[in-house]
């Protein structure tokens, strides 16, 4: 079983940052790779950024390119998302995941365990 919280959440002005954190627990996680998630109220569940555990290698949707930051902490089990220049379309909820491989997938059912999600809200 894996265990995932997220936190850092919360309403900011467009234009702001928020960085989200994701902490683990549970298992080992060297084969592993961590993605964030969003959903948006009336949408389905869309991939933002992945990364793989053991090398750092990171992917991201297209339109967060250049603007939002996934990054590990391999000592404290901690993924992050760094956002920056957000814009009220980024209003969401943000999720934490984990795909019990190492090779990055953008697919929401390829993750394997979840965390409960973070409120992510973003006003003009």
């Amino acid at each position: 079983q894996v265990q995932l919280v997220e936190s850092g959440g919360g309403l900011v002005q467009a234009g702001g940052s928020l960085r989200l954190s994701c902490a683990a627990s549970g298992r080992t996680f060297s084969t592993y790779t961590m993605g964030w998630f969003r959903q948006a109220p009336g949408k389905e569940r869309e991939f933002v950024a992945a990364i793989t555990w053991s090398s750092g290698a990171t992917y991201y949707a297209d339109s967060e390119k250049g603007r939002f930051t996934i990054s590990r902490d391999t000592a404290k089990n901690t993924v992050y998302l760094q956002m920056n220049n957000l814009k009220r379309e980024d209003t969401a909820v943000y999720y934490c995941a984990v795909r019990l491989r190492s090779s990055i997938i953008t697919k929401v059912n390829s993750y394997d365990y979840w965390g409960q999600g973070t409120q992510v809200t973003v006003s003009s």
